[in-house]
């Protein structure tokens, strides 16, 4: 089984946030996220993660998605021009008192993640599921009409 994970600047632009403490706002379309640790911290906009595990045995692709304090109704799996395109949307508000103060909190925003489909793979092929936050997307590496076939020669 091999594990692929690729997101060539998410390590790098964490790493700039960090040093220069993200002082540009996010957009109205990033899903944000504070930390309660760091009260002087802006927000930073959540990239959730993506997983993708290949097994050439089952001949099947399972993408992970970690999508904390979402749920199922709150996310979108949609297929066109053989793109699977995963979505969601979050509002949260989380109120809590700190050293004498009443601290409210606000999470709103929206994310995409897009992932290309192998040729041939239908929509009744792709199964999804959703349990505690994490988000399991299944469909087959290579449909049966597009795995090579051996003619004989008579």
């Amino acid at each position: 089984m091999a594990a692929l994970f690729y997101e060539p600047f998410y390590d790098f632009e964490r790493l700039i946030d960090d040093t220069l403490g993200y002082r540009i706002a996010p957009t109205s379309k990033d899903l944000s996220v504070r930390s309660k640790d760091d009260s002087n911290q802006v927000s930073r906009p959540m990239k959730p993660k993506m997983d993708l595990h290949e097994d050439s045995e089952k001949n099947l692709v399972t993408a992970t998605f970690e999508l904390p304090g979402l749920k199922k109704e709150d996310v979108n799996i949609n297929v066109d021009n053989n793109r699977l395109t995963v979505s969601g949307e979050t509002h949260q508000d989380k109120e809590y008192d700190e050293n004498g103060y009443a601290v409210k909190e606000r999470r709103y925003g929206t994310f995409s993640r897009t992932l290309q489909l192998p040729q041939g793979v239908q929509d009744n092929q792709i199964k999804a599921k959703m349990e505690n936050g994490v988000l399991t997307v299944q469909f087959p590496k290579a449909s049966t009409e597009a795995t090579p076939k051996k003619i004989t020669i008579e």
